[in-house]
């Protein structure tokens, strides 16, 4: 079987989607229009401080965040997102 139903790249998030994220989603893609018709590039935006920011790319992608997976964090953000594990008991 073919398409979205058996390809994993399609599973963006777990949970639906509700106001608040499209309250937020808006304001996301409103700053990121206003930066273009600004004539930047090379950005994203992203709340910095409690106002949204103009982010150069370089600046997220310079560092390699890790993840420990077998962190009590880690473990409580699939719970509440109600992601799968994906990870072998042995691992």
């Amino acid at each position: 079987m073919e398409g979205k139903a058996s390809d994993p790249t399609y599973m963006i998030r777990a949970v639906p989607s509700n106001a608040s994220d499209n309250i937020y989603c808006t304001l996301l893609a409103q700053s990121a229009i206003h930066g273009a018709m600004a004539g930047y590039s090379g950005f994203t935006v992203g709340p910095v401080n409690s106002r949204h920011a103009y982010i150069p790319i370089r600046r997220v992608t310079e560092a390699t965040n890790v993840v420990n997976l077998t962190d009590r964090m880690w473990a409580r953000l699939l719970a509440s997102t109600n992601q799968p594990s994906f990870l072998n008991k042995h691992e």
